[in-house]
Order: C-alpha cells, then structure tokens, then sequence
C-alpha cells in the first residue's frame, strides 16, 4: 500500500539515538552508530521522532509500505515489559504476583490535584492547565494497575475518559486545551485492548492540531495489570 512513512538520512544522522528513543511504537533501531528504521510496519507515519532529531535527519515520505501493525507492535513490547514492581518477565515465563520478592508497596493515597477530571467536563483555561504536566488516561488504567496514583497522577493534571462509551471525539477539547495553555508535556496512559487505541490517536490528532513541540509519551498497562513501556 502506499502510506505515509518516516525517511532517515543516513548522511545527516549524527547517531545520537534521539529519534529512537522518542518511537514509542519501536520502528527505529540504531544499527552501526546510525538510526534505521528497521520495521517499517511498526512506523505509524505520525513522525513522533521528528522533532526529536537534532540535524534534521528524518522526514516523511509517501511510499510503497506495509500497513503500520499495531497488534505486532503490542506484542513485541509485552514480550520485554517488566512487572509493575519491577521484576523482570521473560517470553517463556510470566513471573506471577505472588513469586515477586519486591516490598509491598506504599500505602494509598490520593495524589489527585484537580477537579473535575473527565475530559468532557474540564473547563479549556482551567488556571490549572497553566505549566502542567498533563496526564490523559483511559479510565480503565487507573482500576488495572495498583500504583497509579503514586506513579502516574503525583506531579500531573489528570484528565480521563473512554473512547468506546463516551459519544463523540476528544481531539477538538484536548486540542483547545494544548494549544490555548502552556502545557509541559503530556502522558497518556491507555489499556492493551484495541478501542483504548482511541484516546491514544486523539491525543496524537491533538498534539498535531496545536502545532506545538510537545514531549509526550504512551504507557500501555494489561489488563492483568502490568505496564509494557
């Protein structure tokens, strides 16, 4: 199929591996001192690496290419995630909770910092918006994975909501969020299963939209509640 895709120019690239550590999807590889893209059905051609790159190596083109694959691209960070609490898991064993040797972890406490926080119902210039570090998360996450609060909410502005039951599409309000605020960066946190790919491509529609450099990161949590990335 012909789709839009990532190029890097190898003369250009400097090899400081930027680019490969900002591909959330894992696309980009650093092969000889030098990044590749080594699997381009994991480049969804959203071109999270480009402002990344120091030297201007890396653009779009439209090409011969196989369909970006989310499913693979899931997999293969499940096949390398680490627990929740920090032990390892292997492909030929998932260490379960209770073989964990880690300490128990702290005990709960509420870190939220704003009200209210469905996506839908925030007000675009909430004062709180003003220098934050925004985190938007499927509603799910915070149910799936025990830490979140301590992990995910401290330190951030949460936003959430549920691209399956909620009517209509966040990227307009998160858009007027992102481009009328100065927003430091934003963390979305979404679940393994397919429709939570929703909020994850409004986010990216949104950061887009604003036309603002913006670091921004996707963590997917099981739904046995482990974190892949």
């Amino acid at each position: 199929m012909i789709r839009k895709i990532i190029r890097i120019d190898q003369e250009k690239c400097n090899g400081c591996g930027a680019c490969a550590a900002a591909c959330h999807e894992g696309a980009i590889e650093m092969v000889g001192g030098k990044a590749c893209l080594t699997r381009e059905d994991y480049c969804d051609g959203l071109g999270d690496c480009l402002p990344a790159c120091p030297v201007d190596a890396i653009s779009f083109v439209e090409r011969e290419a196989p369909a970006y694959n989310e499913a693979a691209v899931l997999a293969a960070k499940a096949k390398k995630s680490p627990l929740p609490c920090g032990c390892p898991g292997t492909q030929s064993k998932t260490i379960k909770r209770e073989e964990c040797s880690c300490a128990p972890s702290a005990p709960a406490v509420s870190m939220l910092s704003q009200w209210p926080v469905q996506i839908k119902l925030v007000p675009v210039n909430a004062p709180y918006f003003e220098g934050a570090n925004l985190l938007i998360a499927a509603d799910c996450t915070a149910y799936a994975y025990g830490s979140f609060h301590s992990e995910f909410i401290r330190n951030r502005i949460t936003l959430i909501g549920c691209p399956k039951l909620d009517d209509g599409d966040y990227a307009d309000k998160l858009t007027a969020i992102l481009a009328n605020n100065n927003i430091k960066s934003v963390t979305v946190v979404r679940m393994e299963v397919p429709c939570c790919g929703g909020i994850e491509n409004a986010v990216k529609r949104a950061l887009m939209a604003s036309e603002k450099l913006i670091p921004w990161s996707v963590i997917t949590i099981t739904t046995d509640g482990r974190k892949l990335d």
